[in-house]
Order: C-alpha cells, then structure tokens, then sequence
C-alpha cells in the first residue's frame, strides 16, 4: 500500500508544473525544428535508442518490456533502425535462439549529436535563470527523475530497497 501525501493540492500544482514544462519544451524543440529535429527516426525509434544506449546487449523481448510494447512493433522499430544503421543485431552468447541488440558507432553519434543540439536550445534558456533558480531545477528534476524511474509502467510504485526518512 502505498501512502497518500497529505496535501493532494501540491501534487496537483507539481503535476500540472511539470505538464506546462513539458510543452514549453514541445514549443521549444518545434520553434527551432532545424536544431532540434530528431529526423531521421521518430519519437518512438528514439525511445529505442535512449534504451539501447542505456542497455547496451538486451534482446527484443527485454526491450518491448522496457518500452510496454508490442513485439511486432519493437521488431519493425529495430529493423528500420537497423536498415539506418543506427543499431547491431548479433547473436547471444547466451541463448542461440536471441539477438542482442547494441547501439552501432552511427547511432552512438546520432544521439550524441542530438543531444548537444538540444542542450545548446536549453542553454539559451537556463542561461537567464539565476543561480538559485537553476539549482532548484536541477535538484527538482532528479526528484522527478528518480520519482519515474521507481515507477512501473503500469503506473504502479516500484519496491523501494531503501527506507525513507524525513
């Protein structure tokens, strides 16, 4: 089971902080498409490349778990981004029967470059915040961050293998 905040008013405003910053950056990334763009691949290939870069050798199976997806559709994924060349396919050394799948030197710097353009857009942004204001940021988005990541993606809280104290 797990325990209510006391105050349902402050995780509505956190919710709807994060939505408002979420498509203030969807605005940022689409004003300058021409920095930001993530073509040749879409969002959903780019989700497949932030996992694979995170977990380089998993196999198909793994990652449709990882992005709650069908097989048939993480398959099609990973054969348009390796026919780009963004991804390797080779056999396990566990199992002859399954693939691991690992980011190729090309889609190492398709996310490296990615990535630098957007943290260039960022910049511009954080770069008028005072200091205080970006260290809260900063401090408030690992929260987030580590707030999603305990987070299944059935919504349910994950087990925590630490207690928490106030």
């Amino acid at each position: 089971m797990n325990p209510v905040p006391a105050d349902n008013g402050d995780r509505e405003a956190a919710a709807h902080a994060v939505r408002d910053v979420i498509e203030l950056l969807e605005v940022l990334w689409n004003k300058g498409r021409d920095i930001t763009t993530t073509a040749p691949v879409s969002s959903s290939q780019l989700r497949v490349l932030y996992v694979l870069h995170g977990a380089q050798g998993i196999n198909l199976r793994t990652l449709g778990e990882v992005l709650g997806s069908a097989p048939s559709s993480v398959s099609r994924m990973c054969d348009r981004l390796h026919a780009l060349g963004f991804i390797e396919r080779s056999l396990s050394s566990a199992s002859r029967r399954e693939l691991e799948l690992r980011l190729s030197g090309k889609g190492e710097s398709y996310l490296k470059e990615l990535r630098a353009r957007r943290e260039s857009a960022l910049l511009e942004v954080i770069s008028d915040m005072t200091r205080t204001d970006r260290a809260a940021l900063e401090k408030g988005l690992s929260g987030f961050r580590e707030a999603v990541e305990n987070t299944s993606p059935t919504g349910e809280r994950a087990p925590r293998d630490t207690v928490e104290t106030a």
